[in-house]
């Protein structure tokens, strides 16, 4: 062998010694679900909507409701909420964590510089050539330390890291998520609730008018006192459910202004109606293979899988040999002007390898409650995806939209009903009493007209 083959076999040792191996499992993530439906049956959209498949979920999905003011209230939220905020400087720490162990991969420098002042004692020999006792020493060098990463402990530290930054960052993206369906939850329930007490209001007026039109009868005798207590009773009843909405609208009111990061008296007063937001006319409708790809809890969980398998990594590095190189040179001289001249100069060169011997298995057994960290892991998308109502957040986003349109039309039917009902209560006045009918009291006398 010549010496250009041998330096080049030389080079290579040296590179597969500090390149090495990343021992421990390598991670793959498990396999999305193959079924192409949630439901044995198909999926009803519903009246005035229809489901498209394989159409994904805008992330700005609130904005199908084509409201200019509930999005710019989302997005003063997703910028004033503290929970975003502590969601999002975790996410910055566990970046910052990644960034700095990955600095292990390169050498380590420091200059030092050491001056000493020493007096040796007279039976000892003077270490001077003058025989001098006391005398001054100034040292300063470079010290470089660097430890190969053989069997990729550090490579799998780094990967574990990695995932919890993953981790982080998918929970970020789930409290964008809580957060802008609580708002928008709140919002709708808000202009329901200001529809229901509009509507509360108006039966509130008609009973009034109704009880009126029983006391011009009663003062006229064509009825008795009980038919006004009635009356009177169906309109305290209509009046009693007035305070109970008004108080959910004003609960209503404060949880939107915590939602937005702001205090409830701070916070400006939403003119949103039902009337002014716009159901969508097409549902989008995602895989499950799909939806595991964007559902921010279960890739939360697979980046914990992922932490899980680099830790086995890690812990199986730590029972390995590890490598340590250190080099150190400098200058040492009795005065401080004489630095770096001829003849003060030193070096050293230093490898080290340490291989745990005894431990009392400490090593081991951290080893093996990482395997056992993973075995929990292993499976986390099956329970996740199918649990609950978080099987169908398409359906879930149906419901969602039905139960928004009952509430767009309930209003109206509710008017009309409510203003039917509160004119056609027990004694109907107006047509018995122009038709000559008898009172609900049971009077046998013929009514009139009146003049």
């Amino acid at each position: 062998m010549n010496r250009g083959a041998g330096r080049s076999f030389v080079v290579a040792a040296l590179c597969t010694l500090a390149g090495g191996c990343a021992v421990g499992p390598d991670f793959h993530p498990p396999a999305a679900p193959a079924t192409p439906r949630y439901t044995a049956q198909p999926l009803d959209s519903g009246s005035g909507q229809r489901l498209v498949e394989g159409r994904d979920i805008p992330a700005e999905w609130w904005g199908v409701f084509h409201s200019a003011e509930l999005d710019s209230l989302v997005r003063r939220a997703l910028s004033a909420n503290p929970d975003v905020q502590a969601a999002d400087a975790a996410l910055h720490a566990a970046r910052e964590n990644v960034l700095a162990q990955q600095a292990a991969f390169w050498p380590t420098a420091d200059v030092q510089y050491s001056p000493t002042r020493q007096s040796i004692a007279d039976p000892l020999a003077s270490p001077l050539a003058s025989g001098s006792n006391a005398y001054s020493l100034h040292t300063a060098q470079l010290n470089i330390a660097y430890v190969p990463d053989v069997f990729g402990g550090n490579r799998r530290q780094v990967e574990a890291l990695q995932a919890e930054a993953g981790v982080q960052r998918f929970q970020l993206e789930a409290a964008h998520l809580s957060l802008a369906a609580n708002l928008v939850q709140a919002v709708i329930q808000q202009a329901s609730t200001r529809a229901q007490i509009e509507t509360t209001h108006e039966l509130i007026a008609l009973s009034s008018e109704q009880l009126d039109r029983y006391r011009l009868q009663q003062q006229l005798g064509q009825i008795g006192a009980a038919d006004v207590a009635a009356q009177q009773a169906a309109l305290a009843q209509v009046q009693a459910g007035l305070p109970p909405l008004e108080k959910l609208c004003a609960q209503q009111a404060h949880q939107i202004a915590v939602l937005s990061g702001s205090l409830p008296g701070d916070a400006p007063e939403l003119e949103i109606t039902l009337e002014a937001l716009r159901l969508p006319d097409e549902l989008p409708l995602s895989l499950p293979s799909r939806l595991v790809e964007q559902r921010p809890d279960i890739r939360a969980a697979e980046e914990q899988l992922h932490g899980a398998s680099a830790a086995v990594g890690v812990a199986l590095a730590n029972r390995l040999p590890s490598l340590s190189l250190t080099a150190s040179g400098g200058s040492a001289s009795l005065q401080f002007s004489q630095l770096f001249s001829a003849g003060t100069g030193f070096w050293s060169l230093t490898a080290n390898v340490v291989q745990p011997v005894f431990d009392a298995g400490s090593l081991m057994h951290r080893q093996r409650a990482a395997e056992a960290l993973l075995s929990t892991h292993r499976s986390p998308k099956r329970p996740i995806t199918w649990n609950g109502s978080g099987t169908m957040p398409c359906g879930s986003s149906r419901r969602r939209c039905e139960s928004l349109t009952k509430a767009r039309r309930s209003p109206a039917r509710q008017r009309r009903s409510n203003s039917e009902r509160a004119r056609n209560m027990p004694c109907i006045c107006p047509a018995r009493y122009v038709g000559g009918m008898k009172p609900p009291g049971g009077s046998s006398s013929v009514m009139r007209r009146p003049v």
